[in-house]
């Protein structure tokens, strides 16, 4: 399992603050045998509409001396989970905390 980021606790506390409730942390993620931990999975009622609006969101801080490095980094990995997710479940809305 991958070491959380720096800002792991901050956004966490976030998204409860707006009323999320954290399901996974991390979301684990089985893909064509492949293990990926996304690192917050969660979900929001949403009562006019009496459905749950499910999100994931991956953290990144860019603190090495490459920004444009991280950023690819940063971007490549969000664009494997979410295709993932489109995969095997399209009801889960990706995000990338920056």
């Amino acid at each position: 399992m991958p070491a959380k980021d720096i800002f792991h606790d901050t956004v966490k506390n976030a998204l409860v603050k707006e009323g999320w409730i954290i399901t996974d942390d991390p979301l684990y993620l089985d893909y064509g045998g492949v293990d990926m931990y996304v690192d917050l999975g969660a979900q929001k009622l949403i009562a006019a509409q009496k459905y749950q609006q499910k999100i994931a969101v991956e953290i990144k801080t860019f603190n090495r001396p490459s920004l444009i490095a991280e950023f690819h980094s940063a971007l490549g990995q969000f664009l494997n989970y979410r295709l993932v997710l489109e995969n095997i479940e399209p009801e889960i809305k990706m995000y990338l905390a920056i």
